[in-house]
């Protein structure tokens, strides 16, 4: 496995977690073959790193290698992007454009998140696949290309799949060999490898020492779970490198730069189906609670500010009445406060609770059930089981 070394050195590939070795050992076997691979890997874990390693080690090495994230790819004018069209093909066509199918002729292409590719499109896919061939855009000439396609995905495909969004045709016609890159948090022999050499990196690039974090500190790094991976773990040497004035990095100045977020142990007990409604529930309401308190708080500040007699609409005069009348001062209100008793409160179930708790964090994150889940602190597979639960239809 010379090679392979030399390619990881090349690369700036680092580890020697046997997960690890094993994904890199897989990725070296099938870099000689044109067998299409798909990269499996939470972001920042290095998907991208593995694909340039199989195009290092194969004999396309001396093509041409195209990146394509698939998901930052507008779905009007990815087919254009990978295909290509003719002139006039639609509004703003003013040329003939190759796609990277055909510009990477010979090479190797990288879809990375092709989980997010259109059904068109992955209808377009699966033909260069199965028989090298693609239409342009405003075309009706078949064109051949040769040309060693690696797909990755930090999405669970075959979920996908059930759910239609994706075409089972595809999935079993990408996954000829599946890779998966382990997340860093199994891996954490590797952790402070991986810091010495972004300390290093960031301190040969601005020309100053490199920071040294002392053991409670090393310990405390290694306790983190890093949900953002190897990316996650460079921009926080980087951070440190960058921001703290002494070389000498202790625990309590890198707590100051790590989120305050769950073990890696507690992440994998959430990540179980019986995660309790009511504890989820609890956490919901009191984060609401202290928002809601920090409302208040400012609120009551500016009405106070424009005087007790000052006259607001009636909207604003209830809610003057409300928010004085629970700091312990009276003041005149025409319009009346809708209350909400205890019985009523009693009512309503714990599920419609949660279902509500649930539907108020996803509105404010725009329907991103990534964003949604992180802020929950769950996994997003175990906020898709409780929507499903909660509201079918959803």
């Amino acid at each position: 496995m010379h090679d392979l070394e030399s390619a990881k050195r090349a690369l700036g590939i680092i580890g020697q977690a046997p997960k690890l070795h094993y994904a890199l050992e897989t990725a070296a076997r099938v870099a000689s073959t044109d067998i299409t691979v798909l990269i499996l890997g939470e972001s920042g874990s290095g998907k991208e790193s593995f694909s340039k390693l199989i195009h290092h080690l194969s004999a396309r090495r001396h093509q041409r290698f195209t990146a394509i994230n698939c998901g930052a790819l507008p779905e009007g004018t990815i087919d254009s992007e990978l295909f290509g069209h003719e002139k006039g093909a639609f509004t703003g066509a003013h040329e003939p454009r190759k796609g990277y199918f055909e510009a990477t002729d010979q090479g190797t292409l990288f879809l990375d998140e092709v989980g997010e590719m259109p059904a068109g499109t992955q209808a377009r896919l699966l033909r260069v696949l199965e028989n090298g061939e693609f239409i342009k855009v405003g075309a009706s000439k078949v064109q051949k290309t040769n040309v060693r396609v690696i797909a990755a995905t930090n999405k669970d495909l075959l979920q996908r799949v059930e759910d239609k969004k994706f075409r089972e045709d595809l999935y079993y016609r990408l996954s000829t060999v599946p890779i998966r890159v382990p997340p860093l948090r199994e891996r954490s022999e590797d952790i402070e490898i991986l810091y010495k050499k972004f300390a290093r990196d960031v301190a040969e690039a601005y020309r100053r020492s490199p920071i040294h974090l002392t053991e409670a500190a090393l310990d405390s790094l290694l306790r983190y779970s890093f949900p953002g991976n190897v990316r996650e773990l460079k921009n926080l040497i980087e951070r440190l490198s960058i921001l703290e004035i002494g070389r000498e990095i202790d625990e309590e100045t890198l707590q100051r730069y790590l989120p305050r977020t769950r073990t890696s142990t507690q992440l994998a007990q959430l990540d179980t189906p019986n995660v309790s409604e009511k504890e989820l529930l609890y956490k919901i309401l009191f984060d609401m609670r202290k928002d809601v308190n920090d409302l208040k708080a400012l609120v009551i500040e500016l009405l106070q500010a424009q005087g007790a007699d000052h006259r607001l609409p009636p909207p604003l005069d209830a809610l003057r009445t409300r928010l004085l009348a629970d700091k312990g001062t009276s003041a005149p209100s025409s319009t009346p406060i809708q209350e909400v008793t205890q019985e009523e409160e009693g009512d309503m179930s714990l599920n419609q609770l949660t279902r509500d708790a649930i539907l108020k964090v996803l509105d404010k994150h725009n329907g991103k059930r990534k964003d949604a889940a992180q802020e929950l602190g769950i996994s997003e597979r175990t906020l898709y089981r409780k929507l499903k639960q909660y509201d079918p239809d959803t």
